[in-house]
């Protein structure tokens, strides 16, 4: 009884701050002192979502949203809004929306645009009504701004996290398509292209250096490290690939983990990074309606571990005492499909 009593405080706690920049977690988070955030992407609005029951049976503080909330490529905003209309409306998520914090970023399905960027014609309608579904207030700064880009802060009585999250697509200039016919994308010369902008890097770098927070999550819609497959990714630009990891080593920023999406399949990967004294962590979690079933093999130098290529979530539980950070793949029924466990 008390353990029920417990949960409804912190979900009555949250749910009464989900519109603030910062969450304030009063009581002690659930599940052996941590706290835990579950985030994934990839999520057709006409398929069944069979994992949010699984979402929920972790009682995690947040939930955020990798891109790709819908598959809607149109620039006909009448239609995108029936697909926000149709997700809001897809089983169990009403649920999530009423349990906990919901953060997140798009990527190109509900962007508007497959592997769009900064050419997309209808991004400006596009974003408001991203941002509608997101439920963020009219009088917010990414109202009025270009980009969905926004941090927020979760803070608990023993620590808090940084919730950094990228708009990989508003100003993403050109990608260069490969020689290689079994590649969609080659990387750019360097020096040629912007991932965030101008404005949206400088807006990152003050959010990085100045970060109080005990760890800092940024979410990026494509992966970050994994950069082999020839599709989207970070190595598309090697001179922006570059400059955030420099970023990152340069902030001192505190445990940094980057979660991305994109790809139907999840994975860790994982390397060094000067400056630091803990490794980078690429955490992918993709596929939530629809994965990539078929799934043969790819090479990733950076990859910790095997790909998962079933339906899956993703959650990481966040102790502060240790420092330690267990991150999992869940799938249906909440099955453990694999685990990385880091101390920063």
């Amino acid at each position: 009884m008390k353990k029920v009593v417990k949960y409804l405080l912190i979900a009555l706690v949250i749910f009464s701050c989900k519109n603030n920049n910062n969450v304030e977690v009063k009581n002690n988070a659930p599940i052996e002192n941590d706290l835990v955030i579950a985030f994934g992407s990839c999520n057709r609005q006409t398929f069944e979502n069979k994992l949010w029951k699984p979402v929920l049976e972790n009682s995690p503080i947040a939930w955020v949203w990798g891109g790709d909330v819908i598959y809607s490529d149109t620039d006909d905003m009448e239609l995108m809004s029936q697909h926000y209309q149709q997700q809001r409306e897809q089983e169990g998520y009403s649920e999530i929306v009423n349990s906990m914090k919901i953060l997140g970023t798009w990527d190109d399905h509900d962007y508007g645009l497959n592997d769009g960027g900064l050419e997309y014609v209808a991004k400006a309608e596009s974003q408001q009504l991203f941002l509608d579904f997101m439920g963020v207030s009219k009088t917010d700064p990414r109202r009025e701004r270009e980009g969905v880009y926004h941090a927020e802060v979760i803070k608990t009585d023993r620590g808090s996290v940084k919730v950094i999250i990228l708009d990989t697509r508003y100003f993403r200039s050109a990608l260069t398509p490969s020689d290689n016919p079994e590649k969609r994308y080659q990387p750019n010369p360097y020096g040629e292209g912007t991932m965030l902008g101008d404005a949206q890097w400088q807006w990152l770098e003050q959010e990085l250096k100045t970060s109080k927070a005990d760890f800092n999550l940024i979410v990026s819609s494509i992966q970050f490290l994994s950069s082999e497959h020839g599709f989207e990714t970070w190595g598309t630009m090697p001179h922006e690939f570059d400059r955030l990891k420099a970023l990152i080593s340069d902030s001192k920023a505190k445990g940094v983990i980057v979660l991305s999406g994109d790809r139907h399949i999840s994975e860790f990967s994982k390397t060094a990074i000067g400056g630091v004294d803990y490794p980078l962590i690429d955490f992918t979690s993709s596929g939530m309606t629809h994965s990539y079933s078929s799934f043969d093999g790819e090479p990733n130098q950076y990859r910790e571990g095997r790909v998962v290529s079933d339906l899956s979530f993703g959650l990481l539980k966040i102790n502060f005492d240790t420092r330690k950070v267990i991150m999992q793949m869940r799938g249906e029924n909440n099955v453990l499909q694999q685990e990385l466990i880091q101390t920063y």
